[in-house]
């Protein structure tokens, strides 16, 4: 039975995030102003591109077939919409859905992009296990879900937010925080309503800093679940 060993990829988080730095850098030198909204949307997944060959590489170290794993032709039927793409997916050759992973990062403007995030990754678990439930995958047992996100660390991101209460209460875990601590809040939270099996946090500056905001959020704690996940499900590859 394969071992995993968190520490081992200590090294392939620290390249991830200087791949995503350096590629930002790429994109946006010599880029129009008039063009950097639709170009960053465009190529965000190339910057992440780091995160998702880390976790091929911790799918192949564990015995995965290569041929299982799909970082392109990446896309699942949805039930309220008629596909979505996915960073990564392990399909075996049963075609049975062994797991599905979004990567996502926020830097700049992040007042008005926290409650999109937050809708964006709702509305993608619920497609998902609406469509599981609804017989859209060949298999009975839940595939595993996961869901990493790097937020940049700024004055911005740090700072308190005030809250907007015109009509009633707000939450009162949102009161006094930072859009760096409502992440923290949303990757907890989605974890809790089991509408992904792992959600992983780190932040990240431009001069290539990072860490974690909750050990049990950790890249290293969300490699670990997934690799136990997929040791436990190899014998579906035979």
């Amino acid at each position: 039975m394969p071992k995993f060993e968190g520490i081992k990829y200590e090294k392939d988080i620290k390249k991830a995030v200087n791949h995503f730095w350096d590629t930002r850098l790429k994109q946006n030198s010599g880029r129009k102003k008039e063009d950097q909204g639709t170009r960053s949307s465009v190529t965000a997944g190339k910057q992440l591109d780091g995160f998702v060959h880390l976790l091929v590489k911790v799918a192949l170290d564990v015995g995965i077939p290569q041929d299982c794993i799909y970082t392109n032709r990446s896309t699942l039927p949805g039930y309220f919409r008629p596909s979505k793409n996915w960073d990564l997916l392990i399909i075996n050759n049963k075609k049975q859905l062994i797991s599905a992973v979004e990567c996502k990062s926020q830097v700049g403007s992040i007042g008005n992009n926290f409650n999109n995030r937050t809708e964006e990754v709702l509305g993608s678990a619920i497609d998902l296990w609406t469509t599981f439930r609804e017989k859209g995958f060949p298999q009975s047992t839940p595939p595993w879900i996961g869901y990493f996100i790097l937020v940049e660390k700024s004055a911005k991101s740090t700072n308190i937010v005030k809250v907007k209460e015109p009509h009633y209460k707000v939450r009162s875990e949102f009161i006094d925080t930072s859009y760096l601590d409502r992440y923290k809040l949303l990757c907890q939270k989605l974890m809790l309503e089991k509408h992904y099996n792992f959600a992983s946090i780190i932040w990240s500056d431009s001069s290539k800093q990072f860490g974690n905001l909750d050990g049990e959020l950790s890249m290293e704690s969300f490699l670990e679940s997934y690799a136990g996940f997929l040791i436990g499900k190899l014998k579906s590859f035979i």
